[in-house]
């Protein structure tokens, strides 16, 4: 089975919420609420993934320094191996906007269970959770 590599955040605002993007029309898995992020490309650490993910999905930028790791999701769907570190960030320049036709909305971690989410994330909530 082909393992997939891919590095989320849980983005977090000064109130203490965090981001969901809604996957858009034409994705798999389109309408599910996950955490922002993507696929490590060849070559590619983790933090330095989601740095240029965020800044291509959410037009923010961060630093290494500001990405702490939080724990991993590891998930096998029909065809693939999901594994997916996951880290916090409360630290970043610019203003979150969708810039692919994604839906946005900051979540209290206690009504993250509210959103329909991939099966590799559902177990991130409880993380997060003990964590906000």
């Amino acid at each position: 089975m082909k393992i997939i590599l891919v590095s989320a955040v849980a983005l977090v605002d000064a109130e203490g919420r965090v981001l969901l993007a809604r996957r858009p029309e034409g994705k798999s898995m389109a309408g599910l609420w996950e955490f922002p992020g993507g696929k490590i490309e060849e070559g590619e650490t983790p933090e330095a993934a989601l740095i240029r993910e965020l800044h291509e999905e959410l037009g923010i930028d961060t630093w290494e320094s500001c990405l702490a790791p939080l724990t991993f999701a590891s998930h096998s769907y029909d065809d693939f191996h999901l594994l997916m570190p996951v880290f916090v960030c409360r630290k970043w320049k610019g203003i979150v906007q969708p810039r692919e036709g994604q839906q946005l909305k900051w979540v209290h971690a206690r009504d993250l269970r509210n959103y329909s989410m991939p099966p590799a994330d559902r177990p991130l909530i409880s993380v997060l959770r003990d964590l906000l």
